[in-house]
């Protein structure tokens, strides 16, 4: 049988080492020794002796998720074996956080990571209780996270000098470092007249950087529930 559809660089090569690693710009492929974790609902294929239990939450993460619809719904994946994780074709990236490093992440953005890795879901410093997307997680200690960004990102160097605005939609992550806080880009006669649809911004200052996507976040579909 010929087709381009078996060329070289779609095969399945074997795994050389434990871990992930990319499979291909739109999936990561992770091989388990062990225990990795992932978000729920991420795998798209596996081989080997593996099991995916739902990974539980304290309570304090759990209302927060509830209340912004952007945790991080973990499952656990246990076993010896292969395990390849995408989501709706996004783009997908290895960051390689090294002893006293720590990244924010948007939870919409995290695919998976390794158990030495630690997260907190944390409200934005400057952000208040309110909007979507204003907790995120925080990584710290020794390891592989796996990425995920809707389009090309777009990795935007942030300086004491220039402050960054982000659109509280698009972020994906930033230097945790950063101090962030609430912005408002439109007066509240441009409000009174509709707005412009951009009247409240996230802004990071410091040296660091953030990093968005080409893109809002996508409605919601309404529950049924």
């Amino acid at each position: 049988m010929h087709s381009d559809l078996f060329a070289t660089e779609n095969m399945v090569k074997p795994a050389t080492t434990a871990g992930m690693s990319l499979q291909n710009a739109k999936s990561i492929v992770y091989a388990v020794n062990g225990e990795c974790y992932a978000r729920q609902g991420s795998m798209i294929a596996f081989r080997g002796n593996l099991q995916f239990e739902k990974q539980g939450q304290g309570v304090g993460k759990f209302l927060k998720r509830a209340m912004t619809g952007e945790g991080l719904a973990l499952m656990a994946v246990r076993g010896q074996g292969e395990v390849w994780f995408a989501h709706e074709a996004a783009n997908c990236f290895i960051v390689d956080i090294a002893p006293g490093e720590s990244l924010t992440v948007n939870g919409r953005n995290v695919l998976c990571f390794d158990p030495t890795l630690s997260y907190e879901i944390k409200v934005v410093k400057g952000a208040g209780m309110t909007g979507g997307g204003l907790f995120n997680s925080v990584f710290t200690g020794h390891g592989k996270l796996g990425v995920m960004c809707e389009g090309n990102p777009i990795v935007i160097p942030v300086s004491a000098q220039a402050p960054v605005f982000v659109d509280t939609d698009a972020v994906v992550g930033w230097s945790t470092h950063l101090q962030t806080s609430l912005h408002r880009s439109q007066s509240l006669g441009s409000m009174l007249r509709g707005g412009s649809g951009e009247a409240v911004q996230l802004k990071l200052e410091g040296e660091g950087f953030v990093i968005v996507r080409p893109s809002e976040a996508k409605p919601q579909p309404a529950s049924n529930g």
